[in-house]
């Protein structure tokens, strides 16, 4: 195998590759002396010199003058004898150096040069793609379904690098069919057996924020800034947003019009049901929000220990925790806080008895009031025998004053 061969070796994957010129040299001069350290030794005396243009390779070893007799080294050193067969003008001392032909390295050699020039030009592409994608972690990538496995999916980009979806990662409802577009973010990048190991989620909280960067022009100008994001992936989610321009409604501007801004959004995450929340820094306004759609009467908020118990109307309650408590799941994802809703029963209607003076003898309603039963309602929580006890009235009397106020809840 002569240099010409050698380089045609290595040249085809400085143009599959894309290896430039000088990182190629130097993968080959490094791949060349790890050879030279296991034939010889050591690589300190020897100059590899590469030139990928022309298919060049060559290798010289330096070695030390000396007089007849006192080499202690071949590798090192050389009589002065023979270098003056060469060129008499040699001198004790001087370095000579000496041209190594590839043949004299031996085929064994040879083949190992090739075995190292492909597992380091294998790792500098591995160094490459782990870069191009741990530069890319928390961003949208698209791949073409490739192998549809048990726990995962293997997705192929157009540079035939594979991507793994993982199960895990996947919405539930996601389906999907080899050849298919897939859109996924790309969540962790590692090593495994020295190759790079591409994750990638579509059921990442970060995979919901890029696509509203790609939908909404206003979030990837950075006049609206998502500030949280929840989900209970292909189910429901909750983004809180915040404008920086007065003029800009940050809810209205991500929904758009009738929703045609959210719609691609929705679709894409298979029909997930996604509120989107004007953030503010009132914490109870804020929770209050997001309890959305639910309407929330009064709250009390215990904000060093970040919990909060709110009150609402019988007919909200089921808005506030929503299908499955998702709804106060995501809410309390989103604030931070442990939220507890409670009922707000609204108080029952009342009437002073004054209002009864009509119908009810001035002396009557007096003598009620002296025992503290000025309502209407108060009276009647108490049985006959009650007020018999309590008020100097005839039971007759009492009668009548039960059934008027009764007559009058009644209607």
């Amino acid at each position: 195998m002569d240099s010409i061969e050698l380089i045609e070796s290595f040249a085809d994957f400085k143009d599959e590759k894309n290896i430039d010129r000088i990182t190629l040299m130097a993968i080959v001069e490094e791949s060349m002396k790890t050879v030279l350290r296991k034939r010889y030794g050591s690589d300190d005396h020897f100059d590899v010199i590469v030139n990928p243009d022309k298919g060049d390779l060559e290798i010289y070893l330096n070695r030390k003058i000396v007089e007849d007799e006192m080499s202690e080294d071949d590798l090192l050193e050389i009589e002065i004898s023979e270098v003056r067969k060469i060129d008499p003008s040699f001198e004790i001392g001087e370095e000579y150096t000496q041209k190594i032909e590839l043949n004299e390295l031996g085929r064994r050699n040879i083949l190992a040069f090739k075995q190292v020039l492909n597992t380091k030009i294998a790792e500098y592409d591995n160094s490459n793609l782990y870069e191009k994608f741990k530069s890319i972690e928390g961003e949208i990538v698209s791949g073409e379904v490739h192998y549809i496995r048990h726990k995962q999916v293997i997705l192929m980009d157009e540079d035939q690098n594979d991507m793994i979806l993982p199960k895990e990662n996947q919405i539930p409802s996601d389906f999907f069919r080899k050849g298919e577009t897939v859109k996924a973010v790309v969540e962790e990048v590692g090593f495994k057996g020295g190759k790079p190991l591409i994750i990638l989620s579509r059921t990442s909280p970060k995979f919901l924020e890029k696509l509203f960067e790609f939908e909404i022009p206003e979030i990837y100008d950075g006049l609206i800034t998502i500030k949280k994001t929840v989900r209970i992936p292909g189910e429901k989610a909750k983004v809180a947003v915040e404008s920086y321009d007065d003029r800009i409604d940050p809810v209205g501007a991500c929904v758009g019009m009738k929703g045609s801004r959210i719609h691609s959004i929705v679709r894409e995450l298979r029909n997930e049901n996604i509120d989107v929340i004007s953030y503010t820094n009132n914490q109870q306004l804020f929770i209050q929000r997001a309890l959305s759609p639910a309407k929330v009467s009064t709250m009390e908020v215990d904000e060093e220990n970040k919990h909060a118990v709110v009150f609402l109307r019988p007919e909200e309650v089921s808005k506030a925790i929503g299908k499955g408590g998702q709804n106060i799941k995501l809410a309390s994802w989103l604030t931070g806080y442990e939220i507890d809703v409670r009922r707000d029963e609204p108080e029952e209607e009342d009437i002073e008895l004054t209002e009864f003076s009509d119908e009810i003898e001035s002396w009557v309603i007096e003598e009620l009031k002296k025992v503290g039963l000025d309502t209407a309602r108060s009276v009647l929580e108490k049985d006959v025998n009650d007020l018999l006890e309590l008020t100097d009235l005839e039971e007759e009397t009492i009668i009548d004053v039960i059934r008027i106020l009764k007559e009058e809840f009644e209607e």
